[in-house]
């Protein structure tokens, strides 16, 4: 294993007799500094702070590196800089090193949505200790607007896709990504999608709260058409094929085309003031 570097003395030991359950957040990143800084204020900004904050920087410039050398960090920030494979490859080695309780994936641009989330987090492990991974809501920018949305996990609707789960929202117990593996290499872009797929038997828990705000710039987003072939293939690959799993895929690439139009934006925009908005 690598490395992992710390911006000052990392004292496990103080962590020992902490009897709340602690969070890991890893975030890869790549040539973004600016990016970065955004989520780690975020991060820093938490009312209970996480036991561990992984940067996980890939990048091909020094900046992130020099920066997080440089610059004072607090103690439960570390990070590893070499190049990877990709985000599943970035993802897999933060998840190896994680050493908290539960782990969430939130990429560089993404950010806690406010200072109460790991608090309110924690909370919900603590009622229901039987579920192996938690989501939220998101706030997103959709149609030209930000809006919050999410629901609960629901097997029977994955054939829809993500369907309300998204992956910035998500803390999955350690136990549980050492019983499932790692992210598959080979899925370059609904890498989130296809782990959720394995984790569709796991008892989960909905944290009816936005936890998360989303980049809109991120790799999934501008390849949203590619991202969703993907999604469509892993689906095939658990599941099996079928029509309704076909005219669902048909069926976002459309809403894709329509949303970004100037038609589009306006009728989400009056569905979303009207109270009908869903997933």
């Amino acid at each position: 294993m690598p490395e992992i570097n710390t911006g000052c003395a990392f004292l496990p030991g103080i962590y020992l007799f902490c009897l709340m359950i602690c969070a890991s957040i890893v975030t890869i990143c790549f040539n973004n500094l600016e990016d970065l800084k955004r989520t780690c204020a975020s991060v820093d900004a938490q009312d209970q702070l996480p036991f561990e904050h992984l940067v996980i920087d890939g990048s091909s410039k020094p900046d992130i590196q020099q920066w997080l050398t440089t610059t004072p960090q607090p103690a439960f920030r570390k990070w590893v800089c070499e190049r990877d494979k990709g985000i599943a490859d970035a993802f897999n080695k933060g998840i190896r090193h994680a050493q908290g309780d539960i782990i969430n994936l939130l990429n560089s641009g993404d950010t806690l949505y406010d200072a109460s989330v790991l608090g309110k987090v924690t909370q919900m492990f603590e009622a229901h200790p039987s579920a192996g991974w938690l989501n939220g809501k998101l706030n997103i920018f959709r149609a030209n607007m930000w809006t919050v949305t999410g629901k609960p996990f629901e097997k029977s609707k994955l054939y829809r896709g993500m369907h309300g789960v998204f992956h910035p929202t998500m803390f999955v117990k350690r136990e549980v990504y050492q019983k499932h593996g790692e992210y598959d290499l080979s899925v370059r872009y609904a890498m989130d999608y296809e782990y959720i797929c394995r984790l569709a038997d796991e008892p989960s828990c909905f944290l009816d709260y936005p936890v998360a705000t989303f980049d809109p710039t991120g790799i999934s987003s501008v390849n949203y058409v590619n991202s969703t072939k993907e999604m469509l293939a892993c689906y095939r690959k658990y599941f099996g094929g079928s029509l309704k799993q076909t005219l669902w895929g048909w069926r976002l690439l459309l809403l894709h085309q329509l949303l970004n139009s100037g038609l589009g934006r306006m009728l989400y925009a009056v569905k979303v003031k009207s109270g009908m908005q869903k997933v």
